[in-house]
């Protein structure tokens, strides 16, 4: 006697969960600007890699022979895949099913697929979109909320321990409420796109039956709120740059912490040296450069992966490649608040560090910073906390540092950007001191420069005397910094750096991740 009727009904319900809701389900997604699950996760993994875990999870309702005549899946499909030919773990929110809202086996399906993620020890990514719950929670069940309040939930804890080893992606791409916007930023990437997501905690409905609100779901929670917020790191055109963004930031970094990072081939000549760097920083003090061209100058061509550039933006942070060895790269842009250091700013050089640290990432920051911003505001936003935290994230971190200091580097906050122990080299434009010299001289000198038959001159004079005083020089003479380069041997000094410290990096990966788990 075989097992044939119990196969055929494995196949009929594998069929029945595939067409669940039917073409009219898929065509008002489609109406929404936005694809069905699977259709996202066959656009972001490598072709025909993905491997489902769970397909018969769901509730199906059978004739009296115990035939399966309607499946509902569970509105969650996970599984392994593999991206760039690298294995990884893909889960996904079925908005088809419930509007995404979590059930007990999608829960269930969410938990091992974080579960699988440490377990391997690679790269989890999420593509969230839908609620978080109802009032009845996740057993539907009237009267049971589902939640054990003796012990921490195992989803949080296990976001925890994937953060510290291995790299977690997540994209919202369509609304993303309550305990799914919890998971989106529990990661290392967050991805939203511009015109179709929304993350909220709560929605408009309830809102306004708590606070008496009216607010849009894009009022609320849409790209223009979060990519400033700094909920959300990266904005996405569409789902298919959301999955762009997935794959390569996935690229730069390991499978996990206890692996060595990626080494990608490169044509761009370590020794190549740009002559346009020599005059990149204005003599001018007061006038601004673009930061970001300066950082294309010098990295291998074309490899800058820039993360949350929008919120917190006198501070640039991304991932980039020296001679192929990926690095962490931070930067002040003097476009933006002169550089100076906000509180914002100081978050997401805290995360971005931390980031790094996890993975090994030597980091690489080029510094041009007046200090802490100043002002009413900036005191609000109780700037010198932030700016103290992280201070010490950078402090704690073990992987090398290399600072070049290309402008100032001012007060307590040019501590940010150095680490515990960075190998620090300067151009011949960098400045240092305990202020800047504009505001140092009108708070120094305010009553001489005011007695002054003309005061404009005299300041200007006292600012240059101040400016020279300031000079690199005399530090470089001290062995105050390590090297004093030419801004044209900046890439050539770098790539050395990275060959020289292989073997700290290599001790380090054995070692695992740091102890701490990186903070959303």
């Amino acid at each position: 006697m075989s097992w044939d009727r119990e196969s055929d009904e494995i196949a009929r319900r594998r069929a029945l969960a595939r067409e669940h809701g039917g073409p009219e389900a898929v065509a008002k997604q489609h109406a929404r600007g936005r694809g069905t699950v699977r259709e996202r996760i066959e656009a972001l993994v490598d072709k025909e890699s993905f491997r489902e875990y769970g397909g018969l999870a769901g509730v199906a309702q059978t004739d009296e022979e115990g035939h399966a005549t309607a499946f509902t899946p569970a509105n969650a499909v996970v599984g392994l895949a593999r991206i760039d030919g690298r294995p990884c773990v893909v889960g996904g929110d079925d908005f088809t099913v419930r509007g995404g809202a979590y059930s007990a086996v999608g829960l269930r399906k969410g938990l091992f697929a974080d579960d699988l993620a440490v377990r391997r020890r690679i790269p989890l990514v999420r593509l969230l979109e839908g609620g978080g719950a109802s009032v009845a929670g996740a057993t539907g069940v009237k009267g049971r909320s589902g939640y054990d309040f003796t012990a921490p939930p195992s989803l949080n804890l296990l976001c925890m321990e994937a953060l510290r080893s291995v790299p977690v992606v997540c994209a919202a791409l369509g609304p993303v409420a309550g305990f799914p916007a919890a998971r989106l930023v529990a990661s290392h990437l967050s991805i939203m796109t511009r015109d179709t997501a929304q993350v909220l905690i709560g929605g408009p409905a309830l809102v306004e039956r708590a606070l008496g609100q009216k607010a849009s779901k894009e009022e609320l929670g849409g790209a223009d709120v979060h990519l400033r917020s700094g909920v959300v790191d990266n904005l996405a055109e569409d789902e298919a740059d959301a999955l762009r963004q997935a794959r390569r930031f996935l690229s730069y970094l390991p499978a996990n912490a206890w692996t060595a990072l990626p080494l990608a081939e490169s044509d761009d000549p370590i020794d190549r040296r740009e002559e346009v760097l020599l005059e990149i920083v204005p003599r001018n003090r007061r006038r601004a450069y673009k930061i970001r061209r300066l950082l294309e100058l010098v990295i291998d061509a074309g490899s800058f992966f820039e993360l949350t550039p929008l919120h917190g933006r006198s501070q640039v942070t991304g991932l980039a490649r020296l001679g192929g060895h990926p690095v962490g790269v931070m930067a002040n842009d003097p476009v933006h608040e002169g550089g100076a250091m906000t509180a914002a700013g100081a978050r997401k050089l805290r995360r971005f560090v931390e980031l790094c640290d996890t993975f090994h990432l030597p980091i690489v920051s080029f510094v041009d910073e007046p200090g802490f911003m100043i002002g009413s505001e900036a005191e609000r936003a109780a700037t010198i906390r932030h700016g103290m935290e992280a201070m010490f994230a950078v402090l704690q971190t073990s992987v090398p540092w290399a600072a070049v200091v290309v402008g100032k580097a001012f007060g307590v906050a040019a501590g940010i950007h150095l680490g515990s122990e960075a190998t620090v080299a300067a151009w011949p434009s960098a400045q240092a001191g305990a202020l800047p010299v504009e505001s140092g001289v009108a708070l120094a000198y305010r009553r001489e420069i005011e007695a002054a038959p003309d005061p404009e001159a005299r300041q200007r004079e006292l600012e240059d005397e101040m400016a020279a005083a300031q000079s690199i020089f005399p530090r470089a003479e001290d062995f105050g910094v390590h090297d004093l380069i030419d801004p044209r041997e900046t890439r050539p000094w770098l790539c050395g750096w990275l060959d020289e410290i292989q073997p700290r990096l290599a001790l380090a990966v054995r070692a695992g991740p740091p102890a701490y788990a990186p903070r959303p």
